[in-house]
């Protein structure tokens, strides 16, 4: 499952690592925007297979932030 960003974005902070274990509603990332934190939090429990993000990167609407495998 993509884990996708809801709106344009900097990555403030990366918070989970790859290969973990996330349950539903773990913060994943969290985005900056005109000064506000968005947290992203994993909609389902799964293992966090990709991370396609790093502290800092500029991202756009609809980007793909992770992957997360359910069983």
């Amino acid at each position: 499952m993509d884990v996708r960003a809801e709106l344009t974005a900097t990555v403030w902070k990366v918070v989970a690592e790859v290969g973990a274990a996330v349950s539903a509603g773990d913060e994943l990332v969290i985005l900056e925007s005109m000064k506000m934190e968005i947290p992203v939090a994993a909609p389902e429990a799964g293992t966090l297979a990709a991370l396609n993000v790093n502290e800092g990167d500029a991202i756009s609407e609809g980007d793909v932030l992770a992957v997360i495998e359910t069983s």
